[in-house]
């Protein structure tokens, strides 16, 4: 609109409209007769009003959401707690197939050297029962467990049975001060006790002075009379350090069990003895040695008065005298070493 006098006149005209249209609502109050129009512009503008300030005004709608959470939160707080059974039930599956390879082990273990098993859980570790390295297993004498049995795991010799009620029993592990078992060296037949340091090595006593024991040579038990308390050729552990005779007539050396005896959960006590003793077969199979290198030949080649290169089967595969070749590379010189490899 251009800036002429009508257009100033009709400001004007408008702006005295609007200020006695005001007047008149406020002196009227609830019945004031703009009530009507007012709230006809309402509802024509009002929804679009409100969807604009919510497009454009972020707070306002952090406001909203936070005065509308109260009618969501026990929606919420079903969510959480679904969450929380869906975690702990992974959780419980991750342990569950941690117990079904260590079930698996064992029982391939016990195949293999043909014992006969009864599976139990460890249920209480021996503070409960004293300064002892003891364990408390979920089965007794109901599930025919006796006194002086053989305890193993899918990694080799855990323990022998010390005590049997009737459901639960003890088992004295094989790292306990007071812990004796006779063992057969692999291969070599070489018989010792070993007995149990805690958390160090179990020691070794060899009953030769003189064996040839080194580091990585491997043990089983050699068996009890009657088979009790220990079968025969179960893993013990491997070599890990030998001490000098020093003119004893026993040989001393330290042995790393297979068993990990701070995370023991499933165990097999042998209620079955096998029929012939299984020997090394028992022991987990020796990783690879990794191949040896290949040497790399090499040739000796002689310089002949002439200046010809020879090498050892008499061909000449040069001369000293010879000029650079047409691709610029440059010929061998008297300085050069005569060995060289193919």
């Amino acid at each position: 609109m251009r800036d002429t006098r009508e257009s100033r006149l009709l400001l004007v005209l408008l702006i005295v409209i609007a200020f006695a249209l005001i007047t008149v609502d406020i002196r009227g109050g609830e019945g004031s007769p703009v009530d009507g129009a007012r709230q006809a512009a309402a509802t024509v503008f009002g929804p679009v009003e409100n969807g604009v300030a919510s497009a454009v005004d972020p707070v306002g709608n952090a406001i909203g959401a936070v005065r509308a959470s109260g009618s969501r939160h026990d929606k919420i707080a079903a969510l959480e707690k679904e969450n929380a059974e869906l975690k702990a039930s992974l959780g419980s599956d991750d342990r569950n197939r941690s117990r079904v390879r260590q079930l698996d082990a064992m029982l391939k273990k016990s195949a293999t050297g043909q014992y006969g098993i009864k599976a139990a859980e460890v249920i209480a570790i021996g503070a409960a029962q004293g300064f002892s390295w003891t364990v408390t297993i979920d089965a007794g004498s109901k599930d025919g467990v006796k006194r002086d049995m053989t305890v193993l795991n899918g990694d080799g010799l855990v323990g022998r049975v010390t005590t049997v009620g009737p459901d639960t029993a003890t088992v004295l592990l094989a790292n306990d001060p007071d812990f004796t078992v006779g063992t057969r060296m692999e291969a070599t037949d070489e018989l010792g006790f070993a007995t149990g340091q805690g958390t160090r090595p179990l020691a070794v006593q060899f009953l030769n002075g003189k064996a040839r024991v080194k580091k990585g040579d491997r043990l089983v038990t050699f068996g009890s009379s009657k088979d009790k308390p220990f079968v025969p050729g179960v893993p013990v552990g491997e070599v890990v350090r030998v001490d000098p005779s020093g003119g004893d007539l026993t040989r001393t050396v330290y042995v790393r069990p297979y068993v990990s005896f701070t995370k023991l959960d499933i165990v097999g006590i042998v209620v079955q003895a096998p029929r012939t003793d299984p020997r090394d077969m028992v022991l987990p199979k020796k990783p690879k040695a990794p191949a040896k290198p290949k040497p790399t030949p090499t040739v000796t080649v002689t310089i002949s008065p002439n200046g010809d290169i020879v090498d050892t089967e008499g061909n000449v595969v040069g001369n000293i005298h010879e000029s650079p070749d047409p691709s610029g590379n440059a010929t061998p010189s008297a300085g050069d070493a005569v060995n060289e490899q193919r």
